[in-house]
């Protein structure tokens, strides 16, 4: 019972909402709501902040984080542990993660786990940033997450592909039926940049490469840039997994020289991951080794 009492406050903390919270947990919101104050009585701290748009922790509640989400973690664990000796018959399994392996990979991965295992359950998390996905994993937000390699923390981490940066060019650039686009040409032909928390990897290429790109937009989204592109506005950069089933009628050109980032799966320690998680990471890796996606 306690370990429900704190699974409903850690969930109307992530969702920020006492209803959606509800919705979740399969409880009303007014069970949610006497939880809660039940446990602010307990505890003798205020634990949420009540607004028009939602919920927040107090800092009161922001310092018991950590050790409600490791409860309730340790929970699951033990309950996936009893279900991996009946098969695996029940569990969740949190993933972070970004973008383009949202769309690209996350679908397919997913499909072919739940045929293996349908009674798991997923949730996902997106950040455009990977450090914020690292953050996920380190603090058990996410039992992994997608990243870009190198990790900067000190992770349990797996090399699953390269994904190359592409140059986006309009169908009638002068460089169109080149082999490649060399990196130094950016400083010439307008520059249709993503905004700094989504472009840190192609900023990193420029100032290795000593180039200034000739800036002339900046947007938040990669289909709007690429559609910005089809239009004649500019050029940019997107890797090739963002690029992939694009309907946009845009050329894509390898960068001279070459350049790439490598994406990988973290968790905090294979060891001790969940059973879910443990069998999850072993089929990404089989999966993409096998060259199913």
């Amino acid at each position: 019972m306690e370990t429900g009492k704190y699974r409903a406050l850690l969930r109307t903390a992530e969702l920020g909402s006492i209803t959606r919270a509800a919705e979740d947990l399969g409880y009303t919101q007014s069970a949610v709501s006497r939880i809660i104050s039940d446990l602010e009585q307990e505890w003798g701290v205020a634990l949420l902040i009540r607004g028009r748009s939602g919920v927040a922790l107090t800092a009161a509640g922001e310092a018991l984080l950590p050790g409600l989400r490791a409860v309730c973690n340790a929970e699951r664990e033990l309950q996936e542990e009893v279900a991996e000796l009946h098969g695996l018959t029940r569990g969740t399994i949190r993933v972070g993660t970004f973008n383009s392996i949202s769309v690209h990979w996350l679908p397919r991965l997913m499909k072919s786990f739940l045929e293996k295992y349908p009674a798991i359950r997923f949730e996902i998390l997106t950040h455009i940033e990977y450090r914020e996905i690292e953050d996920w994993v380190a603090s058990g937000h996410v039992d992994c997450g997608f990243i870009s390699l190198p990790c900067a923390l000190d992770l349990d981490t797996v090399f699953l592909r390269r994904d190359r940066h592409m140059a986006v060019l309009p169908a009638d650039h002068p460089l169109a039926g080149a082999e490649c686009y060399p990196i130094d040409r950016f400083a010439q032909d307008p520059y249709i940049k993503l905004e700094d928390d989504r472009d840190r990897e192609v900023i990193q290429i420029f100032e290795h490469c000593g180039v200034k790109p000739n800036l002339q937009y900046l947007v938040n989204d990669d289909y709007a840039a690429i559609s910005m592109v089809e239009s004649g506005l500019g050029v940019s950069v997107l890797t090739e997994l963002v690029l992939r089933r694009t309907p946009y009628h845009v050329v894509v050109k390898p960068l001279d020289p070459p350049q790439f980032r490598d994406i990988g799966l973290a968790v905090r320690d294979r060891e001790t991951a969940s059973p879910a998680t443990a069998r999850f990471l072993s089929h990404v890796v089989e999966t993409l080794a096998a060259g199913e996606i």
